[in-house]
Formats: structure tokens, sequence, C-alpha cells
């Protein structure tokens, strides 16, 4: 395994960590602040907003500044986590806090996943969607961890501080990685020389297929952070699961993701189209077997299958759009598709509640499956606009 490849997992594993600690520590973090449900639902808001203006600024740093700006991003992204669970005491607190956790883990999204972009084309290998798989299974071992802290009554900052060791180490493994490549005379990730180029400003990118490509991708996140949001409160309020039980949704559905991404990494690498069609059917199947449900036994079949089937997107059109672009403009091209789809990533639970608000949950999850459908659908030309339009065009030196 490369340097470079090591850094990807790293810094994957250490966003992972802040997520599945934030996901067990939510209740702690809610009582703490002393708010209602609605306040919380507020407060959560301020995660997009910190996030999206963060995600398009990153790409720029990270192509002028290379990987540094990843090694820095990942050692504070930790850090934040502990910031807010010792500031939030209040709902105007914990605004503030959220706003910089979604800045920063906005800002890391887009740095991970141009450093992953950059080792899958020095290496060859599927980088992106193995270390998605490494991101899921960090959620799943760090939200137990972080349970099990909450259950000895551990003050909320001690699992952040499990986070923010797990980010200094991605940013150590990420900093080595970058000077170890830049004294071979190589720039940033990047293992073979490169002839000297001119940076072009953003406006020579070729945003149509970026945004097709991140329009892809949220529609995927919009199906996939429906189940991950709503899975425990579907269990619970129409299947009539226990807490204990219910909560085994969002558990089960980040485990078959990230087993998921690890089987099938090779395929999303060589047959991105037939892995897109064949996961978007494999969600809209899952979902729909989740809205069906006589029990909880088949509801979380269900979940796995809609995991399987989601899991698979966004790492196989990430490497789509990976595989087309020059090395010089990634940064911008990342933070152009990853901020499109995390428009998804926020309008997802939305979506669920709006539909279960006029239909009930059983039909909110068939409009889910339906958004995976029309995914399924509009897959094939927009693969086809992708691999057929240059994302990016970098002139050499000296040329006119």
């Amino acid at each position: 395994m490369t340097a470079s490849v090591r850094a990807a997992y790293a810094g994957f594993a250490a966003f992972g960590a802040l997520w599945g600690v934030w996901g067990a520590l939510l209740p702690s973090v809610r009582e703490q602040a002393g708010l209602s449900h609605g306040q919380l639902g507020t407060a959560l808001l301020f995660i997009g907003a910190g996030a999206l203006p963060a995600m398009l600024l990153t790409g720029p740093a990270v192509d002028r500044w290379e990987h540094r700006v990843t090694a820095l991003l990942q050692v504070a992204l930790g850090g934040t986590g502990v910031v807010v669970a010792v500031t939030g005491h209040g709902f105007v607190s914990l605004c503030v806090g959220l706003g910089l956790l979604g800045a920063v883990s906005g800002a890391a999204d887009v740095a991970n996943n141009a450093a992953a972009a950059s080792a899958e084309q020095a290496s060859g290998h599927p980088v992106i969607a193995r270390a998605h798989g490494v991101f899921s299974a960090s959620v799943v071992v760090t939200s137990l961890i972080g349970g099990a802290l909450r259950g000895v009554d551990a003050a909320v900052a001690v699992p952040f501080l499990l986070a923010t060791a797990a980010g200094g180490a991605a940013g150590l493994i990420t900093l080595a990685a970058t000077r170890t490549f830049a004294a071979a005379g190589v720039r940033g990730l990047q293992p073979a020389p490169r002839p000297r180029t001119r940076r072009r400003p953003l406006s020579t990118l070729r945003l149509l297929p970026l945004l097709v490509a991140g329009g892809l991708v949220a529609l995927a996140f919009a199906v996939e952070n429906a189940h991950q949001s709503w899975s425990a409160v579907y269990l619970g309020d129409v299947l009539s699961a226990g807490p204990a039980v219910a909560a085994a949704g969002p558990a089960v559905f980040a485990g078959v993701v990230a087993l998921a991404r690890f089987a099938v990494a090779t395929l999303t690498h060589r047959h991105a189209l037939a892995v897109l069609i064949a996961g978007a059917l494999t969600a809209a199947l899952g979902t729909a077997v989740v809205a069906a449900a006589a029990n909880v036994a088949i509801a979380l079949t269900g979940l796995g299958l809609a995991a399987a089937g989601t899991a698979v997107l966004q790492p196989t059109v990430l490497g789509l759009v990976a595989r087309r672009v020059d090395e010089t403009a990634r940064g911008r091209a990342t933070a152009v598709v990853t901020t499109v789809a995390y428009l998804g990533f926020l309008a997802g639970p939305v979506y669920v509640g709006q539909w279960a608000g006029a239909v009930g949950l059983p039909g909110a999850m068939l409009a889910v499956a339906a958004v995976a459908v029309v995914l399924a659908l509009l897959t094939w030309p927009a693969v086809r606009l992708i691999t057929r339009t240059p994302a990016a065009e970098v002139e050499p030196v000296g040329r006119r």
C-alpha cells in the first residue's frame, strides 16, 4: 500500500470517527444544551449552513496548497467536535458550534475526496470506493464506542477526544505522504512526474459534467440519508419495535454500506454504468420492501438491500469524475461535485418528513423508492455525458 493510499484511508477513518461519535452522542448534546426536539432540529440546520460555503472554498485551497490543506483539516476535525461538546450549553452557543463543525467537516469532506481521487489515479486501484467503506466501518465502530461511553455517563467531550486523536493521526499520515512525494520531486500525492502546467481560473472548468455528477450523487444521498435518519423512527412508530431494536436500523444500514463498498470496490472501477444502475434498482427494491414490511425482520432485510444499493453509488460517480480531471483542478472539481451532492444529503430527511405528513411513513418510503428509480433511469444519459465531456482542461506552459 502506497503512502497516498494510506493517507486516503486514514482521512476517511477520522471522518467516520467524528460522525460515528456524533450520532451516538447527539441525545447527550441535546440534553446538555437543554433543547426541545424542535430547537435541536433548527440547530442542526447550522451544520449545512456552515458546510456549503466551506466546501466551495476548499477546492481552490487544495489546488493551490495541495494536500497540506487536507492534513490541517483532518487535525482540526475531531477538535471541532470537542469545541461543540464543551461550549454547547444553550441554543445560541450550540448553533455557533454546529456552524463551525459543519464548516470544518464540509471542508474535510472535499479535501478527503480529492486526496482519495489523487491516490486512485496514482495507484490504479479503486481507492475511492474502499475509502468510503473505511468511513462507514469507522462510523459503526465509533458509534458503538460512543454509545458505550454514554452508557457509563462519561462526559460528552470524552468520546470526541477519541475522534480528535484519530484526526491527529490522519493528519500526520497525510502530511508524511505529501512530504515523501514532494521530496521525490512529485506534485502533491502523484507518484509520477508531470509536465509543468499553468493554473487556470475556475471558469475553465467544464461545469456541466460536474453538476450532472453531483446531481446523481445528490439523488443517491437523498435515498441514503432518508434511511439513515428515519429507519429507527420507522421501526419504532410503524412496526412498534422497542428502543433497542429500533436503534438497530441505522447500525444495520451503516454496517451493510461498509461491507458492500469493500465487496464491490473493483467492480465500481471497471463497470461503473452497470454498478450504478444495479445499485439504484437494488436501493429501490429494498426501500419498497421496507414500505411493505409486516414485521421488523422483513424491514431490516429491506434496509440491508437499500444499504447495499446506495453504498456503491457515490464512490462510483466520484471515481468516474476522478479519472477525467487534471490534478491541478482536482480540488475545484471535487468541491463542485460534493457541494451539489450535499444538497441531496440535506434534502433526503426533509423529503421523507413531508411525504410522511401527507401519506404516512410507509407511503414516504415508497416516495424514496421512486427517487431511486428516477436515479436508475437518469444514470445512462448522465454517465454518457460525464465520460464524453472533459471536466477540466489545463493548458501546458508556453501554449497560447
